[in-house]
């Protein structure tokens, strides 16, 4: 290679580099501009390779959302056959769909009208209409939580800290009214109050209803809701991996053994007689 080629791919890795530098650099400043902390990471169970969800840890995340997230928050593009043998039994779950009143219609007069729910249906707004929602929580619309985990940075451990990072603002920190200090909020200043305490409510399975197993209990029902298909998805990259592993061990001992036929030949030339 020539000098002058040398100096201009020299010249040309400097200014990647420097640039790279300077994204990275701005990158951190921006965020820390946020005054933003970042979650820790949470040790969930399906995050294992090889892990599923822990289907009692779903039942009781769904008691958690029923008796206290659902208060403010919808699931609306989650329909109740989709818990069906995940977190209840059919039976199980037809009667808690029942306990929602649904609108449906026109009837035959052309009128809507009210009727419990089925396993069909989708989980209802706690709220008839957005404008209602953000009267009710001082102008801040409470946002759908059907897919609030996969449209979070850090998602699911993002959700678990923020649940359980209330705590005083520091000092020279001005915190309007109505609001709620949150070290892990954007802004750190957020609309929804503290909503798990101790004790806030009872399982039925008698598992101790504390803050940070209520807080576990539903961010693995809200990473569900996000990703239906999750254990779907890792059993079928578990089967692919054994199915490729055992195809690719069966293709090298084929082609061995045919290698070695091949190398072990012995050619004869037999002259014209």
């Amino acid at each position: 290679m020539s000098a002058k080629k040398k100096i201009l791919f020299t010249s040309l890795g400097l200014l990647t580099s420097g640039a790279a530098a300077g994204a990275y650099l701005l990158d951190k400043s921006v965020l820390a501009s946020e005054l933003t902390l970042h979650p820790p990471n949470i040790p969930f169970f399906h995050k294992g390779l090889t892990h599923t969800f822990d289907h009692a840890s779903l039942r009781r995340g769904f008691e958690v959302y029923k008796q206290v997230c659902a208060a403010c928050h919808s699931l609306e593009y989650m329909a109740f056959r989709e818990l069906v043998n995940v977190t209840h039994t059919e039976k199980e779950m037809k009667a808690i769909a029942a306990e929602y009143e649904i609108q449906d219609g026109p009837n035959q007069n052309g009128e809507m009208f009210m009727r419990p729910g089925r396993l069909s249906d989708k989980f209802p707004s706690p709220y008839p209409n957005d404008e209602a929602a953000k009267v009710a929580n001082n102008g801040a619309l409470p946002p759908d939580l059907s897919y609030v985990v996969l449209g979070r940075h850090g998602q699911e451990d993002y959700v678990y800290a923020l649940l359980l990072g209330y705590t005083e603002p520091p000092a020279g920190f001005k915190l309007q009214e109505g609001l709620y200090y949150n070290p892990y909020f954007t802004g750190q200043a957020i609309g929804m109050g503290q909503a798990l305490y101790d004790g806030t409510i009872e399982y039925e399975d008698g598992t101790p209803a504390t803050a940070s197993q209520m807080a576990k209990d539903v961010c693995t029902f809200l990473r569900f809701t996000s990703e239906i298909k999750h254990d779907e998805r890792k059993s079928m990259v578990i089967k692919s991996l054994i199915i490729g592993t055992l195809g690719t061990i069966m293709l090298f001992l084929v082609f061995k053994r045919y290698e070695m036929s091949l190398k072990t030949r012995k050619l004869f030339l037999r002259p014209k007689s």
